[in-house]
């Protein structure tokens, strides 16, 4: 299933012992829809507060219910923030995480003086004047396979923090804008480490060139600060 969600008033996607999740709903109204216990895998965990509007989870299923019928069925009764976009029968050893494919996420920035109450949602408000020809050459050190140690957030457990970013744009409409990245892997607050590193350069902190050094440097302590999760968005997910 393709999943798009608003994460405001969720404790991201994975089950959590005190809170509402995306993967607990979706298991709740599954269970109830098909009559059989259902556990949901998916291919991004979300963190709290990030929105999407394609994260992938598959399940195993005795239904005779069409593949591709699911999605019409659990909508009825999935709340109004969660909404299936597909489903489909896939073959029995996909998996979401472990198949190779290239995942693409978005960060918005409202860039003005004064707040806008329906953006507060999806986008950062930062009200001082952020460069984004510079914010844009600096990504261009981010490109390629590297060790991302240094936007890996605390409390991470991976075995390796090499991942690799196939592409990373910068881009201004009005007031806001919009970071987007593309790779087929990211650590824990990966995106949004990147994206506060960003604001500091456009900002005028320190110049494009820092953000080598700041790769460079496999140290957390190196790069910005992590940006707001409301900034966030999976965008969608590609399999090869």
């Amino acid at each position: 299933m393709v999943v798009a969600y608003d994460g405001t008033n969720y404790c991201g996607w994975q089950i959590q012992p005190n809170g509402i999740t995306i993967q607990g709903v979706l298991n709740k109204c599954l269970s109830e829809l098909l009559g059989e216990k259902i556990e949901v895998m998916g291919a991004s965990r979300t963190d709290a507060g990030v929105h999407a509007l394609g994260n992938v989870c598959v399940f195993d299923t005795n239904t005779r219910i069409p593949g591709e019928k699911i999605s019409f069925a659990l909508n009825q009764s999935l709340p109004e923030d969660i909404r299936i976009q597909l489903s489909e029968e896939v073959e029995p050893d996909f998996h979401p995480r472990y198949t190779d494919s290239e995942k693409t996420y978005e960060y918005r920035i409202l860039n003005r003086t004064f707040p806008v109450p329906t953006e507060r949602l999806y986008s950062y408000f930062y009200h001082y004047k952020l460069d984004v020809n510079m914010m844009r050459e600096a990504t261009s050190f981010l490109i390629g396979r590297h060790d991302f140690a240094s936007f890996c957030g605390s409390g991470a457990q991976v075995r390796s923090t090499i991942r690799t970013i196939t592409s990373a744009t910068v881009e201004r409409d009005g007031d806001i804008i919009t970071i987007r990245i593309s790779g087929t892997g990211f650590l824990y607050n990966m995106v949004r480490i990147i994206a506060g590193t960003l604001i500091e350069i456009g900002n005028g902190q320190y110049p494009p060139e820092r953000m080598k050094s700041i790769v460079e440097a496999c140290d957390r302590a190196a790069a910005g600060p992590t940006a707001p999760a409301c900034g966030l968005t999976l965008i969608g997910i590609r399999y090869e």
